[in-house]
C-alpha cells in the first residue's frame, strides 16, 4: 500500500471507503478540524473586541456519529451570551423589571427603559464566505498529511 498515489477526488474518495471506519474517521476528523481552525482563527479576528469574552469563547469541536464526521465552530459560553446579539443585531424594546415593580439602573429606580436596538456587527458570516477556499485547502493538506505519515502518497491536484 505504501506505493500507491492518489490524485483525483474520485479517487480519493474511493481509497477512503477502502480503509477501516476507525482510521478513515480519525482523517477526516483531524482533516475537518484543520479546516474550521481556519474559520475560528478568522471569526476572533473580526468578533468587535470589548472585554474579550467573546473572543476567547469560540472553539472547535469534532464529532462521528454513524459514518458522518462533522466539525462545528462555536461561539458564546455563560460568560459571552449575548454573541447573537452582537452578530444579528437587536430591535428597539423596552427593559423592564420581571419579578419587582422597579428597576435600579445607577443607583436611579425606574419602572421601564427604552433600548434604541443594537446595529448588527457580524463576524461569523463574514468569516465563512471570506476564508472557505483557504478551509478548503487547509483540509486537503491534512488529509494529504494523514496519509503520507501512514505510507501513502496523496499528490496535490494539477491546477486546471
Amino acid at each position: 500500500m505504501s506505493d500507491e498515489t492518489i490524485v483525483g477526488g474520485r479517487q480519493l474518495d474511493a481509497f477512503l471507503q477502502s480503509l477501516p471506519a476507525k482510521v478513515e474517521a480519525n482523517i477526516l476528523r483531524s482533516a475537518l478540524r484543520a479546516g474550521a481552525n481556519v474559520f475560528k482563527d478568522e471569526i476572533k479576528a473580526t468578533i468587535p473586541v470589548q472585554l474579550g469574552e467573546l473572543q476567547r469563547s469560540v472553539r472547535v469541536s469534532t464529532s462521528s456519529n454513524r459514518g458522518t464526521v462533522t466539525a462545528k465552530v462555536k461561539v458564546g459560553n455563560e460568560k459571552a451570551w449575548y454573541w447573537r446579539f452582537v452578530e444579528f443585531g437587536t430591535a428597539a424594546h423596552r427593559i423592564g423589571p420581571k419579578n419587582a415593580k422597579a428597576l435600579a439602573l445607577a443607583g436611579v429606580i425606574v419602572g421601564w427603559v427604552h433600548h434604541p436596538g443594537a446595529r448588527p456587527k457580524p463576524f461569523m458570516r463574514p468569516a465563512f464566505d471570506g476564508r472557505s477556499g483557504t478551509a478548503l485547502e487547509a483540509v486537503g493538506t491534512q488529509i494529504r498529511a494523514r496519509l503520507a505519515s501512514v505510507g501513502i502518497n496523496a499528490s496535490e491536484p494539477e491546477a486546471s
